[in-house]
């Protein structure tokens, strides 16, 4: 679970899911979770609830969040600038 939600966000970082596209994943992963029991249940489902109301006003995706979510979640981000 931790790895599909690190893919979702590196997805949404890099532009190949759009932020309706992320919500709405994480709405549906919300619906049957299925949490290997040696993963920690409530940080992901504390970071599947957040990234599903992330279409409101409430729950902004910010950078910061969103770091904080992948190095909870035992991951790190890497910026690669590119000029085109």
């Amino acid at each position: 679970m931790r790895s599909s939600i690190l893919a979702n966000i590196a997805a949404y970082l890099n532009h190949r899911l759009t932020l309706g596209e992320l919500v709405d994943w994480a709405e549906m992963t919300l619906v049957e979770p299925d949490i290997p029991d040696h993963e920690d249940a409530n940080l992901i489902m504390d970071i599947l609830a957040y990234i599903g109301a992330a279409d409101t006003r409430g729950f902004p995706l910010t950078w910061d969040i969103l770091s904080d979510f992948v190095k909870r979640l035992g991951g790190t981000i890497r910026v690669v600038v590119e000029t085109v």
